[in-house]
């Protein structure tokens, strides 16, 4: 494909994230430091995912060592290595902030005002320098003393659940006021802290406990920032002083909460796995989240990334509007590796966004195509966002059936944005790329198609195989490394020698099993016992066939350490280190392939690690609220205090949700939001008898909206910093191209059937949150139940996106007028959600008395089969202005 000029450099693309934000840019030992915690990071959560929390480190020379943790003791590890970077990795203060520019003011002042001279003014000097050296990075390129501090704190914390945890066990059964005092842990320090009265009063877990969570808000402000902090801190002011709110007081009253304690409160938020900061969420960070991060992180090393995005311009960059479309099938793509708004954004955008512009879209437009779709990555499945992985946990559902009642609302909302920019490229007589500018389709799968085999085994394992989220991402990372290894070894001329080895390995540990009954190494090392049948060895065998694959092209690189494969395109970010690390050692190996692929595997799991931090301390910070709603018995009277203000009204109450949702996710993760909002308005929302899993998939849509709603729209702003648009114009197009993902969440929490959730058939016997479940094929044969319920309102959605689309962008088949526009809009809402009108109407009713009795099902089917009339006659309308158009150009040109 031909350069641009616009198109960003990897390194301008990681400057553009860095920016957003805010990390550091280190270097030398600190960068080392960086890598080096990283790859333990990801060593640590590998041997969770391939041992769980049961596992042995190999030691040369030593014995063994045996690793056996618990839940709590995981958890711990694992916010802990996320603590340690975040302070390595993202400045305390860069000197822009609030204190720092009010203190700069204040010793302004004083110097003003004393002429620089006198004590006071000495003594403001003698104190913001030391400071300024000891907490501020104004360049973002060192880390400071007080990152040193926070990051020994954190170390100190996961020693003690390591080494301490039977105290940890007896203090859950009788307070943290049992627990030993400082002195008693550490008795060196018993001659110095010993007779602090303070010190000898209270727990070390205590003290530790309080310093835990001061780091983890520490850890949200420097990477989330202070409103996300601001909130979470206040729900931990809430829980101390809540008691305080009189119970008599009107709909405030229902917050009054019982007096809990200081111990109380850091016990719950700080050594609990249920609630706090090691609960639910932390838990599933450590199970699922991670391991997929480290999934994409390698897919993306591999150069899966820019192969798909090429895919996409070789299937539709010559279609009209082709690089638009190209996008949204990139963005769709590396949402699957990714799930990340602002990183899908900025990487996919790089290249993206200066095409649209080049093919004749807008700045703002082009800026706002990328984001919107690169928001869709963390609704997409396979792999979605971290928020899907929280669902499986809060819902008890299994991913696999997260998977399927995911994909039909993210199909709908990708061939919405679809719909959208073909319109608009009718509009503006936007065409495609030259075909020079695109690769062959035919030519690019045979030169790339092993990228695709890993999302292939993923979705093997999890529904067919129906495995766990963790061994399935477990073995398809194993599958990936394999397969990467095998391709990058292969050549015409080692081919016989790859083949050759991997024969004689595969062979070889047959033999093994099949005489001693253990693999060929336990057998040389003096193991052994009677011999497997043949069928049970080949079992084995093939189970770790990746891994034989991986010796396989170790050993074929090592023979032949000139090979270069004629296919496989690692990331940049992989040559670029290869080539640092060979600079280093003053040796030219950059270019050696087996050293190439050493480096792919570790700057994967740098990638991994770094990309992952945000995530874990969103998680460990979020934990917090629904640990304060725990503790302090809010749950119940919150949702009381909910359904009270919504007057009983359902639409009322989804309109809070999907507000509340795009606020609060204004300017944070969406794993946060989502966290949030479940807690307190996920129960309020099944009471009005809605499937939990819609409600919670309604939830992470309106939660995902806000990337792109001004006027936070982070990745809108991270698309306006690559296309140079305007951010707050390319922020409102954004939102105006995602519309119908604010309307699809209301239609299939009205219409389950949209996203293939069913009642049971005894569900008025069952608790409110079991009464669906996600169809089956006996339901689908059911032409009775899926015509109406689930064909029907998904042929709806689709021809509604389509009426959507011509409502926004204002031309269908030529310019639609502004009537025509609003009756489309009523067509689209007719056809999409057309309970969301009947409900509202029934409210309005029903505040005014009258109830109204019908057939919910056949009024559903009558407006969407008046939503389609309106839709039709407004189609043919526009089709015949086009054609009418169209002859008198020809005459005129004739």
């Amino acid at each position: 494909m031909s350069d641009d000029t616009d198109e960003l450099t990897v390194e301008e693309t990681e400057e553009i994230l860095d920016e957003i934000e805010h990390r550091r840019s280190l270097r030398g030992i600190a960068a080392v430091a960086v890598a080096v915690i990283g790859v333990c990071f990801s060593l640590f959560q590998l041997a969770l995912a391939a041992r769980s929390f049961t596992f042995t480190i190999p030691l040369p020379l030593v014995a063994d060592f045996q690793v056996s943790l618990q839940l709590l003791q995981a958890n711990a590890i694992h916010v802990a290595f996320a603590l340690v970077l975040t302070f390595l990795m993202f400045p305390a203060s860069t000197g822009d902030g609030i204190f720092v520019r009010g203190f700069g003011r204040i010793t302004s002042s004083v110097h003003r005002r004393t002429r620089s001279e006198g004590p006071v003014a000495r003594v403001t000097d003698a104190f913001a320098g030391p400071f300024r050296w000891a907490a501020v990075d104004p360049d973002r390129t060192r880390v400071t003393p007080f990152d040193l501090l926070c990051i020994a704190v954190a170390v100190l914390s996961a020693i003690y659940f390591l080494t301490e945890f039977s105290e940890i066990q007896r203090m859950r059964v009788f307070g943290l006021e049992s627990g030993r005092p400082v002195t008693e842990v550490y008795t060196f320090l018993a001659p110095i802290l010993g007779g602090v009265p303070v010190v000898s009063e209270f727990s070390y877990a205590f003290f530790l406990g309080i310093a835990g969570v001061l780091l983890v808000l520490e850890a949200t402000r420097r990477t989330l920032g202070l409103p996300l902090m601001i909130i979470v801190a206040s729900f931990i002011v809430y829980a101390r002083w809540g008691y305080l709110i009189s119970e008599t007081t009107p709909f405030i009253g229902l917050l009054a909460i019982p007096e809990l304690t200081w111990p109380d409160i850091v016990q719950n938020l700080w050594y609990n796995t249920e609630n706090g900061v090691f609960g639910i969420p932390v838990t599933v960070s450590v199970s699922f989240i991670y391991i997929f991060i480290l999934f994409g992180s390698f897919l993306e090393m591999s150069g899966a990334g820019q192969w798909f995005i090429d895919l996409a311009y070789a299937a539709t960059g010559q279609r009209k509007g082709g690089p638009a479309k190209a996008s949204i099938l990139a963005s769709g793509f590396m949402g699957t590796i990714s799930g990340s708004s602002i990183a899908n954004t900025v990487t996919t955008g790089a290249f993206t966004i200066p095409l649209m512009k080049r093919s004749g879209y807008s700045p703002e437009f082009s800026g706002a195509v990328e984001s919107s779709a690169s928001s869709g990555g963390q609704i997409l499945p396979p792999v979605m966002g971290a928020a899907a992985f929280l669902m499986v946990q809060y819902t008890a559902t299994p991913f696999r059936e997260i998977i399927i009642l995911a994909t039909i609302p993210a199909v709908v909302f990708f061939f919405g944005v679809w719909v959208m920019v073909h319109l608009k490229a009718v509009q503006e007589g936007i065409g495609g790329l030259d075909p020079s500018e695109t690769a062959d389709l035919g030519e690019h799968m045979l030169t790339g198609w092993f990228y695709l085999v890993p999302i292939v085994l993923l979705l093997y394992y999890l529904i067919v195989e129906r495995l766990s989220v963790s061994r399935s991402a477990w073995f398809t990372l194993v599958a990936l490394v394999a397969l990467i290894t095998v391709i990058a070894a292969y050549s015409e001329r080692t081919r016989t020698t790859l083949v050759g080895v991997l024969v004689a390995v595969l062979g070889a540990e047959f033999a093994s099993l099949v005489v001693a009954g253990v693999p060929v190494l336990a057998l040389v090392g003096g193991a052994g016992g009677p011999g497997l049948a043949p069928a049970a060895a080949a079992s084995v065998v093939l189970g770790r066939i990746g891994w034989y694959a991986i010796l396989a092209g170790v050993v074929t690189m090592l023979v032949h350490s000139d090979v270069q494969s004629s296919v496989l395109s690692l990331n940049p970010t992989v040559q670029q280190a290869a080539d640092d690390a060979g600079d280093r050692l003053g040796r030219d190996i950059g270019d050696d392939q087996l050293f190439r692929i050493g480096t792919f595997t570790v700057k994967s799991m740098e990638e991994g690690a770094r990309t992952a931090v945000p995530v874990v301390v969103a998680v460990a910070a979020a934990g917090i609220i629904p640990g304060v709603i725990s503790v302090s018995g809010l749950g119940p009277n919150l949702t009381s205090l909910l359904l009270a203000l919504s007057g009983g009204s359902l639409v009322v109450m989804l309109l809070v949700t999907a507000f509340a949702s795009i606020v609060l996710g204004m300017g944070m993760p969406t794993t946060v939001t989502y966290i949030i909002l479940i807690s307190m308005l996920a129960t309020p929302l099944v009471e009005f008898g809605l499937p939990l899993l819609a409600a919670h998939l309604f939830i992470l849509y309106f939660g995902v909206i806000a990337d792109i709603t001004p006027p936070v729209a982070v990745a809108a702003y991270a698309a306006s910093g690559v296309a140079k648009s305007d951010p707050f114009q390319t922020g409102v197009k954004a939102f105006s191209l995602s519309l119908n993902k604010a309307i699809v969440p209301f239609a299939f929490v009205l219409a389950p059937g949209i996203v293939l959730l069913r009642a049971r058939a005894n569900a008025a016997d069952l608790p409110i949150r079991e009464r669906y479940r996600v169809v089956q094929f006996a339901d689908l044969a059911e032409l009775s139940y899926s015509v109406p319920e689930i064909l029907i309102p998904v042929v709806g959605v689709f021809v509604g996106v389509v009426a959507l689309g011509a409502t926004v962008i204002g031309t269908l088949y030529t310019r639609v007028g502004r009537l025509e526009r609003a009756a489309f809009a009523l067509s689209s809402l007719l056809l999409m959600a057309p309970g969301l009108l009947s409900t509202s109407v029934f409210d309005l009713l029903g505040f005014a008395g009258v109830t109204v009795s019908v057939n919910a099902l056949a009024l559903d089917l009558t407006l969407r089969g008046a939503g389609l009339i309106v839709f039709a006659v407004l189609t043919v309308k526009n089709r015949r202005e086009y054609t009418a158009g169209a002859e008198r150009t020809d005459v005129q040109s004739a």
